[in-house]
């Protein structure tokens, strides 16, 4: 008899649930087939998501392969356990960790019924988060729609800890299955831009960095991108080359501290965010908040091009967006700014943002909310009210006040001083060439005047509203 462990996204041996179970229940006459599954359906072309994602389960094959095999299938995943199930007839369980959101729940749902029809015995696991996204309720059962009392109850629950999975390489077929879908593997990854520090080992090792240097101050640190004191497992958690128990087992064993504390409640946020978008599926498409469903976008594709390049004028959004261009990544801080730019300053609808996030960010996650886009919008729960609009000189001289990120990668502002750099457009023309730039010129002037566009912002978050009520009142009359 065959048994198969399907990996997904949990690119890791160790606290891996589905692997553990699945060794520690094998007997001794049946055999393990570990397997990952290329579908062309979730591609996201040019993406450096994409990239970033199937750069790990290249290299998470080639360490498995190391000492065993994982099979590789590529194609629609009905089809591949048709196929899988008609190569080896004695194939009769399956081991994977749950999807329980977006296309992952829906693929889930078709193979389930599969499984059944072909007596295949099936065991899935809540293996992505500290707590699952229907284990945390208010009084009357339902799902918290606030962050705080979420908490409350969250921080009070005992928290699973690792498992310790027992690889045995004798117990796996090891033989290749499907040499034609792995040779497509092959050419699927052979061009992808070279990735650094990818894999379980490397997931560890900076864990074990953050902890030791960084979690300890991280409260005060981790706003001010300069330092770039924030966690960075946010890329291993999204591909799961690391474990949120493996995290949460590290934090513990920490000396208790404010930095402790507030990483904790970090980790509690990811939870929430993945109870919210379970119970709110349409979240990527549709405003959670129903009053906030009648907002009349401006939707500039200029200005959101210039959003993009980072050449709005803004200093801090312009040099946190060619960051992320640059590199795949960008500080936490600076996601929050960039996208409430992009909606309360530019007014561009939060999807757009949200599509953009999701090409360019390595770790981007619409369960843990990486993007961050109904919160910006003031479109989500009630944790962010619609009036709060960052303003992007404040944000920047609060949390870069000498402006060293922002001369980092607006290369072009570097020999501003740290009182003009966070509003260049102040400079005269005697200060525009005495410190080499020329304003729309080699920098651009705002493309927006923020105090004008806070107020529009806030006028059309209340015109929505009041449009809402209009609404609820008819078809309550109706």
């Amino acid at each position: 008899m065959q048994t198969v462990v399907w990996f997904r996204r949990d690119l890791r041996i160790q606290d891996n649930k589905a692997l553990y179970h699945a060794f520690k229940e094998l007997s001794d006459k049946d055999e393990l087939i570990l397997l990952f599954q290329v579908n062309p359906e979730q591609f996201i072309e040019n993406s450096a998501n994409h990239q970033a994602f199937f750069a790990s389960v290249a290299f998470f094959k080639e360490k498995i392969d190391e000492k065993a095999h994982l099979q590789i299938q590529y194609g629609n995943p009905l089809e591949l356990f048709s196929e899988l199930k008609k190569t080896m007839p004695d194939w009769n369980k399956i081991y994977f960790n749950e999807d329980i959101t977006g296309y992952g729940v829906k693929r889930d749902q078709v193979v389930k019924k599969f499984f059944a029809q072909n007596a295949i015995e099936y065991f899935c696991y809540q293996d992505h988060y500290l707590h699952g996204a229907k284990e945390i309720k208010n009084q009357q059962g339902n799902p918290y729609k606030v962050f705080t009392p979420y908490y409350n109850q969250w921080k009070d629950i005992l928290k699973e800890t690792p498992v310790n999975v027992k690889f045995k390489s004798d117990s796996v077929y090891s033989e290749m299955l499907f040499p034609q879908d792995e040779k497509k593997f092959e050419q699927l990854v052979e061009n992808l831009p070279k990735q650094a520090k990818i894999g379980e080992d490397a997931a560890k090792r900076q864990l074990k960095k953050f902890i030791k240097n960084s979690v300890a101050n991280y409260e005060q640190a981790r706003d001010i991108p300069i330092l770039d004191q924030t966690s960075h497992l946010s890329q291993y958690l999204r591909t799961g080359e690391l474990s949120i128990r493996t995290v949460w087992q590290a934090l513990q064993e920490e000396t208790i501290s404010k930095g402790r504390s507030t990483f904790q409640k970090e980790l509690c946020w990811r939870d929430f965010y993945n109870m919210i978008y379970t119970n709110f599926p349409d979240q990527k498409k549709q405003p959670i908040q129903a009053q906030f469903r009648f907002i009349d976008w401006e939707n500039d594709e200029k200005k959101f091009k210039l959003w993009q390049e980072g050449k709005t004028g803004f200093p801090i959004v312009d040099a946190a967006m060619r960051q992320l261009n640059q590199t795949g990544w960008m500080h936490n801080r600076l996601r929050m700014i960039t996208a409430s730019f992009l909606t309360k300053d530019l007014l561009i609808d939060w999807r757009w943002g949200e599509r953009h996030f999701q090409q360019k960010l390595n770790d981007y996650d619409p369960a843990s909310n990486i993007g961050g886009w109904q919160w910006a919008a003031s479109t989500g729960t009630d944790a962010v009210p619609y009036f709060r609009v960052f303003n992007p000189a404040t944000q920047s001289q609060k949390f870069d006040p000498q402006g060293k990120f922002i001369k980092k990668y607006v290369t072009e502002l570097d020999k501003v001083p740290a009182k003009l750099i966070h509003q260049p457009e102040k400079m005269t023309k005697e200060e525009q060439e005495e410190y080499g730039v020329v304003l729309d010129k080699d920098y651009p002037k705002p493309i927006v005047n923020h105090k004008e566009r806070r107020k529009q912002a806030i006028s059309m978050y209340e015109s929505s509203k009041e449009y809402a009520l209009e609404v609820q009142s008819y078809e309550a009359n109706e």
